[in-house]
């Protein structure tokens, strides 16, 4: 995945990345600035958003934004075209998640998290696309989860948003290929975030929870956001419609423990 460009990957692109205070969306920030990138970066959490624009300098720029708000979107998009002129990369990051069985979630529960998850990915589309479209193309990432490629316990209205977005996402890979811009979606697993280790139990305690994983210990956020960092370059120019799971091998399989092949078996 290397690049020709020593300026950086996204040399002169313009980006606009949701969810990018904390987590996986702070990690893409940084390096998409570190890569050339002019950011655009938003969240409901405020104190942290500004705390990473300043820290990052001009590169890189703060909004308030409820995603799944039609209008907000809007405004992100009018912001972007002010101080940018173009929208080159837009990330569907943020997301929220829910443990709840499915007999214990309520309809209120399973809106919330839809709202969120899928229906504010659909209004980014729908809104930033067709200034790509004009302005000859572009590369949407859309970070799903790899509940949305398998079940999952307790994950009612989760997974059924990131089965969602995956759908979604081929969809648009069809409608909007031909049209310049690519569609490509990411499947984390297991990540080292405030989300999925709520509780910031150190690495050393975290990664035996993963010892059913082929890779045996969870993720980084910089491992996903390398990983949509390239989606967003011109490196993968001719991929659309992809999915990639960042997950240590999760989705593959998990170990039968003690049988031939699992770890320490042979």
């Amino acid at each position: 995945m290397s690049s020709a460009n020593p300026q950086g990957r996204l040399h002169n692109k313009i980006a606009i990345i949701t969810g990018g205070a904390r987590g996986m969306g702070a990690a893409t920030v940084r390096l998409f600035v570190e890569h050339g990138a002019q950011v655009l970066f938003t969240d409901v959490l405020d104190e942290a958003g500004q705390a990473l624009a300043t820290e990052l300098g001009a590169q890189a720029t703060f909004m308030h934004h409820d995603i799944a708000d039609e209008a907000a979107w809007q405004q992100v998009l009018d912001a972007a075209m002010t101080r940018f002129g173009r929208v080159d990369v837009l990330v569907n990051n943020a997301g929220i998640l829910l443990f709840r069985t499915l007999l214990e979630t309520t309809k209120a529960d399973y809106e919330r998290i839809l709202s969120v998850n899928l229906t504010g990915m659909f209004l980014g589309i729908r809104t930033i696309a067709p200034q790509m479209i004009a302005n000859g193309g572009g590369s949407i990432v859309n970070i799903s989860a790899v509940d949305g490629m398998k079940g999952a316990n307790g994950l009612a209205a989760y997974a059924s948003s990131k089965w969602g977005a995956r759908g979604l996402t081929k969809v648009a890979a069809m409608e909007l290929g031909h049209r310049g811009i690519r569609v490509n979606s990411v499947h984390p697993g297991g990540i080292d975030t405030v989300m999925t280790n709520p509780q910031g139990v150190s690495r050393e305690q975290l990664d035996p929870m993963y010892a059913m994983v082929p890779q045996q210990r969870a993720g980084a956020p910089s491992e996903v956001a390398a990983t949509t960092l390239f989606l967003a370059s011109d490196d993968a120019s001719y991929i659309n419609g992809a999915e990639i799971a960042v997950d240590g091998g999760l989705v593959v399989g998990q170990y039968y423990v003690g049988y031939p092949g699992a770890p320490g078996v042979g």
